[in-house]
């Protein structure tokens, strides 16, 4: 960075410049975490000096948030491939069923929103197709900061709803489903060739959300590939052009995504015990009725906290998938009405 020509490719600069800045601020939490580990021992013999239930208590806190930040520090040495660090991509469908997975789907999207506020990271509305009824049935949106794709990567799949539906007059109990697909951000290096032949775009208004200006004009741009049949919409800019350059570099994310889900389908073939946790298969269910747990199909963790996870609460369940922890046994899903 001292090299006197280093600004001269500003975007290269600029690249290299917030890697250095992640670097230092992990060398810093690093240096705090074995700062606090080293003076645990000093707090527990006050605490024992004292005596008292309040220094006892004291020392159990700290305890627990040394803990909790060297859990956290073990999960960021894990998220070391080259993607993990990117921002993500995440788009939320409703499943069969109507207003009620649509509602669902609404819910899991104000989920991920706080999860990511709890983060510090931002929120970019980059499409949303509201219910007829309520809730919606699909968004795509950016999660942006350092590592967002790598701790969100576990959530891509289906996601299951137990409740007694708001919508039903007789008050039965209900399932609805939503599927979740996260891919990470690709970069200007990173985006593929994509010939026009391949492609047709589409432009119309924008409806719902964007504000004064957005749904007034033909800016909301539709991208179709043929040969994958992927199809990308994105209408949260005024400028047509720059929601086509979004549409396409999400476009490329997806392509790119396809290409490493048939390389590990194809490496996965002669590891049939490991089970699939792609793309359209269950990954956790939340029961609300006729008792309160959410749980992960693929490590067993759980919690009757229903609604901290709902708020956003997801932490426990992207560690434990992200260090590869599993419960022992088989893991058994809830009966279904």
């Amino acid at each position: 960075m001292a090299a006197p020509d280093f600004w001269s490719d500003t975007a290269k600069a600029q690249k290299v410049s917030a890697e250095a800045t992640a670097i230092r601020r992990k060398l810093e939490q690093m240096k705090d975490l074995e700062k606090r580990v080293a003076d645990l021992p000093v707090h527990r013999e006050l605490a024992e000096e004292d005596g008292s239930e309040a220094a006892r208590k004291e020392f159990a806190e700290e305890l627990r948030q040394t803990l909790a930040q060297l859990d956290q520090a073990e999960v960021q040495f894990i998220l070391s491939q080259p993607d993990d660090r990117r921002n993500a991509i995440l788009s939320l469908n409703a499943g069969a069923g109507g207003t009620e997975a649509c509602d669902w789907a609404n819910i899991l999207l104000r989920m991920y929103q706080r999860w990511a506020e709890r983060r510090g990271y931002k929120v970019e509305m980059l499409d949303i197709l509201s219910g007829e009824e309520a809730g919606i049935k699909n968004a795509m949106l950016r999660i942006i900061g350092e590592n967002a794709y790598g701790y969100l990567k576990p959530e891509r799949g289906v996601h299951r709803l137990v409740r007694i539906s708001p919508f039903n007059a007789q008050g039965k109990r209900q399932t609805s489903f939503a599927s979740a697909e996260v891919v990470p951000e690709a970069d200007e290096e990173q985006e593929l060739e994509i010939p026009e032949k391949d492609i047709r775009v589409d432009v119309f208004r924008a409806g719902g959300h964007g504000g004064q200006g957005v749904n007034t004009t033909d800016s909301a741009v539709r991208i179709t590939h043929f040969p994958s049949g992927l199809v990308v919409t994105c209408q949260n800019e005024r400028s047509q052009i720059k929601n086509r350059a979004t549409a396409m570099k999400v476009l490329a994310a997806r392509l790119r995504q396809l290409e490493l889900d048939k390389k590990k389908a194809e490496q996965e073939q002669s590891y049939a015990a490991k089970g699939q946790i792609g793309w359209g298969h269950q990954i956790r269910s939340y029961v609300l009725q006729p008792y309160q747990m959410v749980k992960d199909l693929r490590t067993g963790e759980q919690t009757s906290d229903v609604q901290g996870v709902l708020d956003g609460e997801i932490d426990a369940f992207l560690n434990a998938f992200l260090k590869g922890k599993k419960r022992s046994g088989p893991i058994e899903d809830e009966e279904e009405e």
